[in-house]
């Protein structure tokens, strides 16, 4: 195992694209834990999808329209979300923005 890392900088994680107008970048994480930042130009969308971690998500800039199990509302800048495990969902970005997703277990796919 590496060793773990208590501390993470922004510039020391590099952005993936991932379609357009997404982005994203692992900022920090453990085997139990992952802190990801994604990157959304206006419109974009993150497609809806599923997976069995549970995830918490933090508005850091702009609005989105979230859907969850088939509930939409829209949070802004300041706002959060939390997705259970298993559940559809996805988002729209109304404004270019930025979410801080946290998930538990972290993301092997994301690494």
């Amino acid at each position: 195992m590496t060793e773990q890392r208590f501390f993470a900088q922004a510039e020391a994680s590099a952005w993936t694209e991932l379609g357009p107008g997404n982005t994203r970048r692992v900022l920090i994480h453990t085997p139990e834990l992952m802190q990801v930042e994604f990157g959304f130009e206006q419109g974009a969308i993150g497609a809806p999808h599923t997976h069995p971690h549970i995830q918490v998500s933090y508005v850091a800039e702009g609005r989105f329209e979230v859907t969850i199990d088939g509930v939409t509302e829209v949070v802004g800048q300041g706002g959060s979300f939390i997705v259970p495990s298993g559940l559809v969902h996805g988002v729209v970005a109304l404004e270019k923005g930025r979410l801080v997703d946290v998930f538990t277990p972290h993301r092997a796919d994301f690494l």
